[in-house]
């Protein structure tokens, strides 16, 4: 079969589930209550009648049909109070992924005390000749 049969279709990328960050997980705490569960983690994907002790959390990410990020969580309760939980690692909060990837781009967070370009462009000029 050839290679171009989807040349020029452009397919969108697809999230689908619940997004959980860590910060998320870190609040869970056993005994919370269902709402309070639900108020933390949003209304999970699954609610299974026949398993109405157990919520699970899903998410997928899709790009060109092809799954790049497949993560599961799950929530148990005994008598509508948090019991346990347990599945995929989940990622870090937003805040922490955006400051590691501003480290990234340039190598550090810039400080109070770093000079901005104006004041570096001044200080070329300041230097005497030799």
């Amino acid at each position: 079969m050839p290679q171009w049969r989807s040349f020029g279709v452009y397919k969108l990328d697809i999230n689908q589930g619940n997004y959980l960050t860590q910060d998320m997980v870190d609040k869970l705490k056993v005994g919370m209550t269902t709402a309070q569960v639900q108020s933390t983690l949003g209304t999970p994907l699954l609610a299974d009648p026949f398993h109405a002790d157990r919520w699970d959390y899903i998410y997928r990410y899709t790009r060109q049909d092809k799954v790049i990020e497949r993560r599961e969580f799950r929530v148990y309760f005994v008598d509508s109070k948090l019991a346990r939980w347990e599945g995929d690692e989940a990622p870090q909060s937003a805040v922490e992924l955006n400051r590691i990837a501003a480290e990234r781009s340039i190598g550090k967070m810039p400080s109070a005390e770093d000079k901005n370009i104006f004041q570096r462009f001044l200080d070329i000029f300041k230097r005497e000749p030799k």
